[in-house]
């Protein structure tokens, strides 16, 4: 007689909601499903494995006698009337995964006698954030002719991206968990993290969100990272929407001042306001999205709220109908911005010099065998 697992009924009925999932969504997985979540019938072992890998739970978890308490492993600065009642496990999974990377990355950076980077904890909430978005340029080498170097918005987040990995900043952009392309993370529940380390500090932009916020974004989680601890945390829905909370109003101001300086919109403003397509026309000047154009003249006051959300509405409309029809582009080429070359580098090195297993590696970029190999070739790191 196979045996059957001692479960309670009401922990298969947990798990599928925690997932986000109706029991009638896995009936075609699990036929027996309904009779297994009334206590009728129990699943054997094999078939609760399986039922934990569809539903993203710990299989242990659904041995307990009631439903674990699962908070955020960090602050969380959403906003809370909006806020589910408890994270995802999309979200929890891949929170855990960027604090893996960056365990192994601050002790490998300790070992190898790297001094704490300067910049992390270097602002504090009462400060100007306008002072602190223009040390943030400097430091990042954000010069005045940074925009007239990049040759439109959409690469000038990518080099964003680049410039902040040079600074010693793990940085992800990465719309599903890890390269499973069946768990994408839900832009209502988070739009970006920080998880702040004087050696090793992460950010983390959810890359599911428009490409058009994902700049503001990178900018507000770095934002993050100059408050030090006090900054480390789940950022908000709102996100380019203005009403946050108080650090994370903080950090929204430092991310417009860092990628729009408010004395040059000004400037720019006399000529594009009387355009029908004035937020292109500064998009093109400073390099940033439409979107962030049109958030920056709302914060000096330049246009009305109406304008700004009839705006964003229209646009992002439009952009979602676009990513539908675009394909998922080069898996390799995705690996840069969903690991980071430089995060890439650092274990691909560790490996090949013995300090990390070949396994460990693997698990902390989240690509395997030829995969892996594959990617450190495209790096110029051949492997033996």
């Amino acid at each position: 007689m196979t045996a059957r697992a001692p479960i309670r009924p009401e922990m298969l009925r947990w798990a599928c909601a925690r997932a986000g999932y109706d029991p009638r969504d896995l009936a075609p997985r699990f036929p027996r499903l309904a009779e297994w979540a009334l206590g009728k019938s129990r699943p054997t072992l094999k078939q609760l494995e399986a039922f934990a890998r569809a539903t993203h739970t710990p299989l242990g978890y659904l041995f307990l006698p009631e439903p674990p308490q699962e908070p955020l492993p960090i602050p969380d600065f959403r906003t809370v009337s909006d806020r589910p009642a408890n994270p995802s496990p999309d979200l929890l999974d891949t929170i855990y995964a960027m604090q893996r990377r960056q365990d192994w990355l601050r002790e490998e950076r300790i070992e190898g006698e790297s001094a704490p980077l300067e910049f992390v904890g270097n602002a504090r909430p009462n400060e100007d954030p306008a002072a602190v978005g223009q040390e943030m340029r400097r430091v990042a080498g954000l010069g005045a002719d940074w925009a007239a170097e990049v040759p439109a918005w959409q690469e000038a987040v990518s080099d964003l991206r680049r410039r902040i990995e040079a600074l010693g900043v793990i940085a992800v952009i990465n719309g599903i968990v890890g390269n499973n392309t069946h768990r994408k993370l839900d832009v209502d529940e988070f739009r970006g993290f920080a998880l702040v380390d004087p050696h090793a500090p992460l950010i983390f932009v959810n890359g599911a969100d428009a490409k058009s916020a994902q700049m503001f974004t990178l900018a507000h989680e770095l934002a993050h990272v100059w408050l030090g601890t006090a900054g480390e945390g789940v950022s908000g829905f709102e996100g380019l929407f203005p009403g946050n909370g108080r650090i994370e109003s903080f950090c929204d101001q430092v991310a417009a001042e860092f990628l729009v300086p408010a004395a040059e919109l000004r400037e720019r403003w006399r000529e594009a306001r009387s355009s029908p397509d004035a937020f292109a026309l500064v998009a093109r000047h400073f390099k940033i999205s439409p979107i962030v154009a049109a958030r920056r003249a709302l914060d000096l006051r330049l246009v009305t709220r109406k304008t700004f959300f009839d705006f964003y509405a229209a646009y992002t409309s439009r952009e979602r109908r676009q990513a539908k029809a675009a394909t998922g582009g080069d898996f390799y080429n995705n690996q840069n911005t969903r690991v980071g070359a430089a995060f890439a580098t650092s274990v691909i090195r560790a490996a090949m010099g013995g300090r990390l297993s070949f396994k460990e590696a693997y698990d902390l970029t989240g690509l395997r065998g030829g995969a892996f190999q594959a990617y450190a070739k495209r790096l110029g790191m051949a492997l033996p």
